[in-house]
């Protein structure tokens, strides 16, 4: 589930507020739904209109308006606010075609999860369609260009597919089989972390209704209208549990009945990511939880951020197609230092491109070689080769892209925020820094050896181990997680101590009757062996035999 922000300029609509707001409701509610068949629900939390002055700069400039309100967003509305996305509809028209920008791949993250959208149409279905488009390159979706070949069941004339690079009336309402490949890709490489969370239903914007398929406060089910609700768990109805039911949503439900505690719900999505497992109290899987920013990759040569572990191999793949690799450092470093369109570690504060320092050369435009002929992204996409001489002779082939994906997206030529730049460093804000900045060793050190920190800074332990420090024995997990093992292992457990117990009790008392038996016989044979020699000695010697037998049981 996403739960994302919606900011508007007060600047249309004719200066009423309800009436404002009233648009903006209908527009999530356009985009709930589009989203619904990819299994994605979106859950408006927050809606604010600037009505005495706009919160960040807005100009008609979409690249410094989008720049201008995702730092707005990091600094003053997600500390106070929590969310997962958010969403600027303007009343600006913006320079050229453009009628929104959004960053690709860059939901759930602190700085980039959200985008500008230009309210463009009469219809409130025009302006939930560009921001349904945004959302998308939010989650890694890219243009539904020619070449690609997208499956779409709406013809151009019905309004065609959300990701095509330009819409116009009739306004498209689905997504191709090329988006949906392009969410698949995304969710396995780690974008979205934040989707699996449940959000806090009592802050949901519009009010609390039963029939939404949100559990609000004072229902104990929701699924949904009556005529689409085949939960059997829940009446649709009165939004409470039938008969016996304990339970009716959630990965820790089953029958109507809780799970027990240390069964798995959510398996790790990537070398980043951590597992969860059911607490046994509560029917939803514990919030996603990932590796600290900063750890290292598993298996992966590479350093965790915001649950992603980014590469430039992964990148080149991304850009030139299988068998691609990143360049050598020459590369980077002299082709970055340009301070130009193919060459640049983004743009300055006055909007023109920056010179890398040799240092942050590897967080500039991202080169490559190997791969396909050109970009395998489109055919906006051209290539930019550049021949390097080297000291001791020969030449360096080092292929970068410059991107035309259309007027809505930043420049995905660019290295990611995340990728390894060096041993111990990694690229921040066009920087190369070191990962010590995120304090991943000390919170790791607090776990004995025995488990990792995860994001929210607490230990994640090895499965014998008990958080919160892994110090003691126990099933692993962590205070955010859930238990690693099954609530029937200690049973288990339990049961194999108490027959060693019993069986250690058995053998020592078997051992202790044996003795006694053995002491009984010993001494019993003794006596009448001793009168028998005694009675001996008194009548006259006479040859006597006498047979002994000891029975040992």
């Amino acid at each position: 589930m996403l739960t994302w922000w919606l900011c508007v300029q007060f600047q249309k609509q004719g200066k009423d507020v309800e009436r404002v707001k009233q648009r903006l409701a209908e527009i999530a509610n356009y985009v709930d739904k589009f989203y619904r068949v990819l299994n994605i629900r979106v859950a408006l939390v927050g809606l604010e209109v600037w009505s005495d002055a706009d919160k960040c700069p807005v100009t008609q400039d979409p690249f410094n308006t989008l720049h201008e309100f995702l730092d707005w967003r990091k600094v003053k509305l997600l500390p106070t606010k929590s969310h997962d996305n958010a969403q600027l509809i303007s009343g600006v028209y913006f320079q050229g075609t453009t009628i929104g920008m959004a960053p690709i791949m860059s939901m759930c993250t602190v700085e980039q999860s959200g985008g500008i959208v230009m309210d463009h149409s009469d219809n409130p279905l025009g302006a939930a369609v560009t921001l349904a488009h945004e959302l998308g390159h939010n989650f890694g979706m890219n243009h539904d260009t020619p070449e690609r070949g997208c499956g779409c069941r709406m013809t151009v004339d019905r309004g065609g597919c959300i990701m095509t690079p330009s819409t116009g009336y009739p306004f498209p309402t689905v997504f191709s089989t090329c988006s949906k490949k392009d969410l698949a890709a995304s969710l396995e490489k780690g974008v979205g972390m934040c989707l699996y969370n449940m959000p806090e239903v009592k802050v949901l914007y519009g009010g609390q209704k039963c029939g939404n398929g949100y559990v609000e406060e004072g229902e104990e089910c929701d699924c949904g209208e009556l005529e689409e609700c085949m939960n059997p768990c829940c009446n649709a109805t009165t939004c409470t549990l039938k008969g016996n039911a304990v339970c009716a949503h959630g990965q820790c439900c089953e029958d109507c009945r809780l799970k027990p505690a240390g069964t798995p719900c959510r398996e790790s999505s990537n070398s980043c990511d951590l597992p969860e497992f059911c607490t046994g109290a509560n029917p939803h899987c514990p919030a996603n939880v990932y590796l600290h920013d900063g750890h290292s990759c598993h298996n992966v040569d590479g350093y965790c951020y915001n649950g992603i572990c980014q590469t430039h191999e992964q990148q080149c793949i991304t850009l030139w197609g299988p068998g691609a690799k990143p360049a050598p450092g020459i590369c980077f470093e002299r082709v970055n230092s340009a301070g130009d369109p193919y060459g640049n570690c983004g743009k300055d504060s006055k909007g023109s491109f920056a010179k890398c320092e040799a240092r942050d050369a590897k967080c500039g435009k991202i080169q490559c070689q190997g791969g396909a002929n050109r970009p395998v992204i489109g055919t906006n996409a051209v290539s930019i080769e550049t021949n390097i001489p080297l000291q001791e002779g020969g030449r360096i082939l080092c292929r970068g892209t410059h991107v035309y994906l259309g007027d809505d997206m930043p420049d995905p030529g660019l290295v990611l925020a995340g990728t390894k730049c060096g041993e111990g460093m990694m690229c921040l804000n066009r920087q190369c820094q070191n990962v010590s900045v995120f304090g991943v060793h000390q919170c790791s050190g607090k776990c004995s050896g025995r488990g990792v920190c995860n994001n929210l800074e607490n230990c994640h332990c090895e499965v014998h181990w008990a958080p919160p420090f892994c110090e003691r024995a126990g099933f692993g997990g962590s205070l955010d997680s859930g238990p690693m093992r099954l609530a029937a292992d200690s049973r288990v457990v339990a049961v194999a101590i108490l027959a060693t117990l019993l069986s250690l009790m058995g053998a020592g008392f078997l051992v202790f009757l044996k003795r006694k038996t053995l002491v009984r016989l010993l001494f019993t044979n003794k006596k009448t062996t001793m009168e028998k020699l005694r009675y001996s000695r008194t009548p006259p010697p006479t040859p006597v035999f006498t047979l002994i037998r000891l029975s040992w049981r």
